[in-house]
């Protein structure tokens, strides 16, 4: 699953800027910018951005184009705190062996 989300945010102690949401294997990074020319940076979200990121996912929903499950996982990773960070993820269970 890779999923992008991106809005303009406002703020007075920043100015306008660009968020990115990217989600994509288990893996939500937020980032910004503040125009064409700067680059990308880590962004930690507030109330405000996750409300926001819930918004764009539900938008798209009824016009198919994330799943109902896409939108679960994009809603758990949206909890997180911080610019990135793995959640959930796979069980380290050992395989089977064979010992004979």
């Amino acid at each position: 699953m890779s999923v992008n989300f991106g809005w303009w945010n406002k703020r007075p102690e920043v100015g306008k800027f660009q968020v990115k949401v990217e989600v994509h294997g288990g893996n939500i990074k937020w980032k910004m910018h503040q125009g064409h020319h700067t680059p990308w940076q880590p962004y930690s979200p507030d109330d405000e951005d996750r409300e926001r990121l819930m918004y764009e996912a539900d938008k798209r929903i009824p016009r198919r184009l994330i799943t109902q499950k896409q939108y679960d996982e994009i809603k758990r990773l949206s909890l997180n705190e911080g610019p990135g960070t793995r959640s959930g993820g796979r069980s380290s269970l050992p395989g089977p062996t064979n010992d004979d």
